[in-house]
């Protein structure tokens, strides 16, 4: 197994961990810690746009091997799927858990105690898959899993919706970063997934999240390590936005920017009564939003 010096273990040492799990428990108080800024109280239960409190919700947690290979390798990734979002995608794959919320209340002893068993079981990393309306009860598990023997590297999963209140508190903390990089038009973000300002905070976002860990780094054995890693959907008709994506990657990110330019788009949850997202994508279009991100001049994934 491939196990890389994760970058939160220097945080914990210097106490600056502990000081972060605070400051994010804090911001539960009047929440702000998502674009959405719904300003809810969450320690006294108080539900926002994510529907969670004090407490994550978790779907499941268990090797996958179906995620991109820098993060599979041998042993999977140790994926931990948290219940809610908040985006809500129209043609969401997930639905269940990411619109009706199936899932078991965890606390930070629980938490920690599934990234450890990831651990023991072999996998590489600990994939966080939609955790940003989640981050302060993320960090006080790892804290406790930290203390408890916890050496893996941390993936960061998320629908690329995310603030700078809760990259902030993550800023040394992750590895790996994953965000979807799902639209380029505000309008369209706004009718699929129901979010303001999609494009504007996504970039920025991915512009912070890159100066943290910068380019992906794969080891010997070609594991990721470190780095920045964009998901990129492909949507009928050219919804995306993918051409402006891709130069946007290229040009203001790097030409080095991995970037997993999917292909699995299908009409899921309320897409079936959408006539633009009622068909799947065709093999032209895939291989176009290809075509586009080689002329922007990226160089990896795909």
């Amino acid at each position: 197994m491939s196990v890389a010096q994760p970058a939160y273990l220097a945080l914990y040492h210097s106490g600056e961990l502990a000081r972060r799990v605070a400051r994010a428990r804090e911001h539960l108080a009047r929440c702000v810690l998502c674009p959405r800024v719904c300003g809810v109280n969450r320690l006294a239960d108080e539900r926002g746009e994510c529907r969670t409190t004090r407490r994550a919700v978790v779907w499941a947690s268990h090797p996958h091997f179906g995620e991109e290979p820098p993060l599979v390798g041998r042993g999977g990734s140790g994926t931990i799927f948290f219940s809610a979002c908040n985006l809500k995608c129209v043609y969401c794959q997930n639905y269940e858990i990411s619109h009706l919320d199936d899932g078991s209340e965890a606390g930070d002893h629980q938490l920690s105690a599934m990234m450890l068993r990831l651990q023991e079981m072999g996998c590489h990393n600990i994939n966080l898959v939609s955790p940003s309306h989640v981050v302060p009860q993320v960090l006080a598990a790892l804290m406790v899993a930290v203390e408890r023997g916890l050496r893996l590297p941390l993936v960061y999963n998320t629908g690329g919706y995310d603030s700078m209140v809760a990259l902030r508190l993550l800023d040394g903390v992750l590895d790996v970063y994953m965000p979807d990089m799902k639209y380029a038009d505000n309008q369209i973000a706004e009718q699929l997934s129901g979010v303001a300002h999609y494009s504007q905070v996504n970039r920025t976002a991915v512009r912070e999240m890159h100066r943290q860990v910068g380019d992906l780094v794969i080891d010997e054995q070609g594991i990721a390590t470190r780095g920045l890693l964009v998901r990129h959907l492909v949507l009928p008709g050219g919804l995306a936005g993918t051409e402006e994506i891709v130069a946007f990657l290229a040009k203001d990110i790097s030409p080095n920017t991995y970037t997993n330019i999917m292909d699995q788009y299908h009409p899921c949850h309320k897409a079936h009564n959408i006539p633009s997202l009622a068909r799947p994508t065709t093999p032209a279009e895939y291989l176009e939003a290809i075509r586009l991100a080689q002329k922007a001049g990226l160089k990896r994934g795909f």
